[in-house]
């Protein structure tokens, strides 16, 4: 009886592994939060209960790309006055956003504890979804390091020019050195074709294999795309506004992949978000 209803809870747990996806790039204006929201809306299209956390905490702007009208936010949650779920904002699709402040300096200088905080906050979720995709801020900041390290899986997103490469690798090279962080995955972005983006992986890949012990994975190519901009003025997302054009088919490629990549089903040994249903599900499987 006992065993019977270990096997259920471990059934029960595993339902509820999540996969949580950093999506970072080191610098500005590599296109992080048109990826990360094009692929949680494709995602969404595919019948995933999907979030997307805005980790930029000082110059929000997922809700703005949106249009969506905000009226809690992380800043609530950290101060104790609302869970996290209380602050959740349903975009298309159903995807739920998890927004930051805009211009508020003080969210930018949080303390590693408050940092772990806002990352426990997440196990403490009762909204149930399969997929977490984590915005991260521009820079090789703490805030930027504890929310990548704290995910399943890193997505670099870069462009064809030298500080985007310059800052990716020294993003890469302070994780693995200092985090231990081995896999990432690489998206070229905004590239004019299939090859470019190739190019561009190996001129990454040709450094880090020179003085890194990494392991990169060019997961996508998305090409440059007029349209990009101009679902940015219709404040949707381009897989939404022109699902036919080159970039949004790109992006479902990507998110197709994306759900494939597997969900650990124990702790990594350092802070990570749904920490503690990722301790029970091991907890009860040692039980069964």
């Amino acid at each position: 009886m006992i065993e019977d209803q270990a096997s259920s809870l471990r059934r029960m747990n595993q339902s509820r592994l999540i996969k949580v996806i950093a999506v970072t790039g080191g610098k500005g204006g590599v296109g992080k939060t048109n990826i990360t929201l094009n692929t949680a809306i494709s995602m969404a299209k595919m019948g995933k209960r999907v979030m997307v956390l805005d980790a930029d905490l000082g110059l929000a702007n997922v809700d703005v790309m949106l249009g969506l009208r905000v009226e809690k936010n992380l800043s609530h949650v950290l101060s104790g006055e609302c869970t996290l779920d209380d602050v959740l904002v349903k975009g298309p699709h159903g995807v739920l956003i998890a927004p930051a402040t805009s211009g508020t300096q003080s969210m930018t200088e949080l303390s590693p504890t408050e940092h772990a905080g806002l990352i426990r906050a997440f196990s403490e979720l009762r909204t149930d979804i399969d997929v977490l995709i984590v915005d991260t801020a521009a820079g090789i900041s703490d805030m930027v390091l504890s929310f990548s390290r704290a995910s399943q899986d890193i997505m670099m997103v870069v462009c064809d020019e030298p500080t985007s490469l310059t800052d990716a690798y020294a993003l890469i090279k302070l994780l693995n050195r200092e985090h231990g962080v081995f896999k990432f995955k690489i998206v070229a972005n905004m590239v004019r074709d299939i090859r470019e983006g190739q190019e561009l992986f190996a001129k990454l890949s040709k450094v880090t294999n020179r003085f890194l012990d990494v392991a990169l994975e060019l997961v996508a190519t998305i090409p440059y795309d007029e349209n990009i901009r101009k679902s940015v003025r219709k404040q949707k997302a381009i897989v939404d506004a022109f699902p036919s054009s080159p970039a949004s088919l790109a992006i479902k490629g990507l998110s197709e992949k994306a759900m494939q990549w597997p969900i650990p089903n124990q702790p990594g040994g350092h802070l990570e978000f749904f920490l503690e249903q990722l301790v029970v599900d091991k907890v009860v499987g040692g039980q069964g």
